[in-house]
């Protein structure tokens, strides 16, 4: 163990390959070809043999090296034996050489609270659309979101025809191979990496939105954003990315339903640029171990300008969600 290495970022450094473990696993249980689909609430709320099996990767690999955390993943399993071959002990070194932020040096294992959803998008994971995945792992002191993990299984994949019929045909073997992915990463004071920072042009409001998870609510917040666009996709993390990357300017979701899982990495990786995340009211969000996981009155995140996007909420939204 590095013991030079502060808690947190031995915890970010061993998050980065622990998350890199399940995008792995994600690729190799669709390359398998079965799904192990089950539904949980309803239709569109769904858990696959990827959720599961990444979920146990991810949870006991951090549980045997940072035994004193406190770790809440999406997924209600019980508790079984982990076979070894879901165990990753490496640690991503190129994290290990950065400092930590003062303000976290002293943070002691049981103080933090990390968040895990397996697989983000699992509907869209469900129907192809490979590119709405994410592995979110984030990590929580003191209610706040301060460090955060996101693998991306299939980054690129589009442009990569020939690799991705090559890990079809490799079947178990390619998840652990493939070249396809990468892990964006961040920590609140010093940054976030493994991407290329963009904006949408000045004075575009490009509105990202959810995909299988829409209501009225969530159309009349939309409308009300003026947009010039609206793209419709999977995943809170994936929508996240699209801030980052340009793609979109604001993320609305007007409507219970995202889970603190779902925000917690994300939302730290936008924090760390400069943008923010709150629910519909403005509030921010809380991250302590005893706080509902529901994000009851929705989300509304933005990498700029984030009080033109939260003065556009119209009122009869706001008092439909309650935080």
């Amino acid at each position: 163990m590095a013991s030079g290495h502060t808690v947190l970022m031995r915890l970010v450094a061993s998050a980065y390959s622990i998350a890199q473990k399940a995008g792995a696993i994600v690729r190799r249980v669709i390359a398998e070809g079965d799904l192990g689909i089950v539904e949980k609430t309803c239709p569109t709320d769904l858990q696959t043999k990827a959720d599961r099996l990444a979920q146990m990767s991810i949870c006991s690999s951090l549980a045997r090296k940072f035994p004193k955390l406190t770790i809440i993943g999406e997924e209600d399993l019980l508790s079984e034996e982990v076979d070894q071959e879901l165990i990753e002990d490496g640690q991503w070194e190129e994290i290990l050489g950065k400092p930590c932020p003062s303000q976290y040096s002293t943070i002691k294992e049981e103080d933090l609270v990390v968040w895990v959803d397996p697989l983000d998008g699992t509907k869209e994971y469900t129907e192809g659309l490979l590119d709405n995945v994410t592995v979110l792992i984030g990590i929580a002191y003191e209610g706040k979101a301060i460090a955060g993990v996101i693998n991306q299984p299939y980054y690129n994949y589009q442009n990569n025809e020939k690799q991705k019929l090559r890990e079809h045909r490799n079947e178990a073997k390619a998840g652990a191979d493939a070249v396809l992915g990468r892990t964006i990463w961040g920590v609140l004071g010093l940054g976030a990496f493994g991407f290329q920072l963009k904006e949408v042009p000045a004075g575009k409001h490009i509105i990202t939105t959810t995909r299988s998870h829409s209501n009225k609510l969530v159309t009349d917040c939309v409308s009300a954003m003026n947009p010039d666009d609206v793209l419709r996709v999977g995943g809170a993390g994936n929508k996240i990315i699209q801030l980052i990357e340009g793609k979109a300017s604001a993320y609305v979701f007007a409507s219970p339903g995202c889970k603190k899982w779902d925000t917690c990495a994300p939302e730290v990786i936008l924090h760390a640029v400069g943008g923010k995340l709150t629910d519909i009211h403005g509030n921010s969000l809380q991250y302590n171990k005893e706080v509902k996981h529901m994000n009851s009155a929705g989300v509304l995140a933005s990498l700029r300008n984030h009080d033109y996007y939260a003065s556009r909420v119209p009122q009869s939204v706001k008092n439909a969600l309650v935080p």
